[in-house]
Formats: C-alpha cells, sequence, structure tokens
C-alpha cells in the first residue's frame, strides 16, 4: 500500500515527464545518494573503498557505456577494453604534455578523443551487424593494445612499457591521483563523475535520439523506412559510449591503479564488461549498476566465505571453486532471469504496488 501511485498528481508537462514519477522512488534515489556520498566515506575503510567500491564505480561506468551500444542501439561489441586503453593513454599523453590542465579537462578530452576512434571503428556497422559486427570490434580490441604495446609514443618511450599517473588536483591540495591522494577523495570524485554520466545517459536515452537507438535495435529496416538514418544514428551510438568507457579508462588508470598499461584493458575485460551488462540487463541503466556489483562484489564474497564457516581451504583450490561456483550462478541467472537483474528488480516494484491484493 505504501508504493503506488494513486493520490499523485501532475499539473505541469515538466513533472509528467520526470525520470522518477512516483514519490517512493525519489525518495529512494536521494537516500541512495546520501548513502553514497555521506555514510559511505564515513564508515568504509580505506580497502573498502580503494579496493572495492573504485573498481565497482568505474566499471560500472564502462558497462554503461557498452549498454548504450548494445542494450540501447543493438550494435554488438568486444572492444570495450581498447576504448578504455585509449582512454587511459589519451590522459597520459595529455596530463604530461599539458599539465597545467585540470583533471577534470585531462578526463573529458581523453573521453573525446576515445568517442573519434569509436567513431572510426563504428564505420564498419553500417555494412556489417550481429556477430560479424562483434568480430569487427574484437579486432578493434586487438589492434589498440597492439599498437600501445608497438609505438613508444604513448609511453613516453619508457623502458618498462608501464608509467605512472601524475600527481594531478581538483582544486587546490585537493589530489585524487598520485601518492598524496586520499582513498575519500577518489572515491567521491569518481562517485561524482558516475552520477552525472548516469543521469547524462538516462536523460539521453529518453530523447529522440535514444528512441532512435532503440528503433534501430528493435528493427533496423522498419527504422530506416520511417526516416532513421543508419550511419549517423549507429555512429552516435558507438561515439557516446566509447566517450563512457575512455573517461572509465582513464579514471581505471590514473584513480584506481595509478598506472598506465595495456595488460589492464586486454580481452578479458571486454568480455568481463559484457558479462556485466548480460547479467545486469541490457537495455537498463540500473542493470550496469547491479552487473558490476554482481560480477566485483561476487568473487571477494566467495573467497571469503570459507574463512567465515571455519573451513580450511587452500587458496589455488578456492580459485579453482570460485570460477566454478561463478560460472554456474552466471548461467542459473540466465536461465531464470535472461533479461538481468534489473527486471528482477523491475518485478519486485510492480509486486510491491499490488500488495496486499492477490496477483
Amino acid at each position: 500500500m505504501l508504493y503506488r501511485e494513486a493520490g499523485e498528481f501532475k499539473s505541469t508537462y515538466q513533472a509528467d515527464q520526470a525520470i522518477l514519477t512516483i514519490r517512493q522512488d525519489r525518495w529512494f534515489m536521494w537516500a541512495l545518494l546520501a548513502v553514497a556520498f555521506v555514510l559511505i566515506p564515513l564508515v568504509s575503510s580505506e580497502y573498502w573503498l580503494g579496493t572495492i567500491m573504485l573498481p565497482f564505480l568505474i566499471l560500472a561506468l564502462a558497462a554503461l557505456g557498452l549498454n548504450v551500444l548494445t542494450g540501447y542501439a543493438g550494435q554488438l561489441s568486444l572492444g570495450t577494453g581498447g576504448f578504455m586503453a585509449t582512454g587511459a593513454f589519451a590522459a597520459y599523453k595529455l596530463a604530461t604534455a599539458f599539465p597545467e590542465l585540470n583533471i577534470l579537462i585531462v578526463i573529458l578530452m581523453s573521453g573525446a578523443i576515445t568517442a573519434g576512434v569509436g567513431l572510426l571503428f563504428g564505420l564498419p556497422s553500417l555494412r556489417i551487424k550481429g556477430f560479424y559486427l562483434a568480430v569487427a570490434t574484437l579486432a578493434s580490441q586487438f589492434f589498440l593494445i597492439w599498437m600501445f604495446n608497438k609505438f613508444g609514443w604513448f609511453t613516453n618511450y619508457s623502458a618498462s612499457g608501464v608509467i605512472s599517473a601524475p600527481p594531478m588536483a581538483v582544486f587546490g591540495d585537493n589530489f585524487v591521483t598520485g601518492p598524496y591522494a586520499t582513498a575519500e577523495a577518489k572515491y567521491l570524485f569518481t562517485l561524482t563523475l558516475v552520477v552525472l554520466f548516469a543521469l547524462m545517459t538516462k536523460n539521453l536515452v529518453r530523447s529522440n535520439i535514444g528512441r532512435e537507438w532503440m528503433a534501430v535495435r528493435d528493427m533496423d529496416i522498419a527504422a530506416e523506412i520511417i526516416g532513421i538514418k543508419m550511419l549517423p544514428t549507429k555512429l552516435k551510438a558507438f561515439a557516446y559510449s566509447s566517450f563512457l568507457c575512455g573517461i572509465a579508462g582513464a579514471l581505471w588508470a590514473f584513480v584506481y591503479t595509478g598506472s598506465v598499461e595495456p595488460l589492464a584493458f586486454d580481452v578479458n575485460r571486454s568480455f568481463q564488461i559484457l558479462f556485466m551488462i548480460i547479467i545486469g540487463g541490457l537495455g537498463s541503466i540500473m542493470g550496469a549498476f547491479l552487473g558490476s556489483a554482481f560480477i566485483v562484489l561476487l568473487p571477494i564474497f566467495l573467497s571469503n566465505a570459507p574463512h567465515w564457516v571455519g573451513l580450511n581451504i587452500p587458496v589455488d583450490l578456492i580459485s579453482h571453486i570460485e570460477f566454478m561456483v561463478f560460472g554456474a550462478l552466471i548461467i542459473f541467472f540466465l536461465i531464470v532471469e535472461p533479461h538481468g537483474l534489473a527486471r528482477l528488480w523491475q518485478l519486485l516494484k510492480e509486486k510491491l504496488r499490488l500488495w496486499p491484493f492477490p496477483y
């Protein structure tokens, strides 16, 4: 009875077109933001903020970018890791070539450079689709990683090929990269960017561009018949998706690891992010966050669960059991709910609207 639209009246078009039209949804979102911005930095340790929350947020942003391309526009991509690497190396070159630039400008410009690379590799999407497009984007993954390894210019001719991100501050002495940055500063900086880009993406998919993406995803021939231009629509999806992935790569290299290396963005990273949107839910903003939480937190739970119940299992055996249980749970979720965890959350909300009446 508490979660119901009854009694909520809208007197303006703006209120009727709001992202969250039900009062309880708005309360829940404000409470969630309060927990994320205030409670978690106060009660969490440096380990939780730097080792668990940071990769969760950064991978959620990358999954959000891939979800725009695959979930909303229907273009399958396996080159997410390569686009993240492009953002990381672009941020490094900008930060070292122009040290006076603010880190926000560096990250946004690295995203813009990655968007240009995404446009280039999105050109074949006009002629090929489905599995063949996935193979083409997989080729971009291998090509980009090979290029960053092959040409020393991207690493400023470092002998090891691994370079460290320079210390950078948002304003004043508030460093978010380098040895002077605190875990709280890194977390709040990353959280702010992820929340802003999630809000921007949510509004974008509700706009004309988002509706064009979904029309192409559902039936591209019908979309072209009603006047939607295929190439610009698909290239917009590739550009915006690569933009978000590039920003995620820059955050991963500068804020999380503090080093820029191609091995961190190999093909396994691309598959990891693809699994995130499949498990979380294709075509869902929340699905990117749920899938990221599932992929990041579940291995930590599985590795610590034997110790909680008093079992002394060798570390190598725990690692193998972790992979087995992890794969079994993925298969289970795909069989039980192929539309992902976001669909389960939607079903729960629908049942709360009907409670306590029978279904």
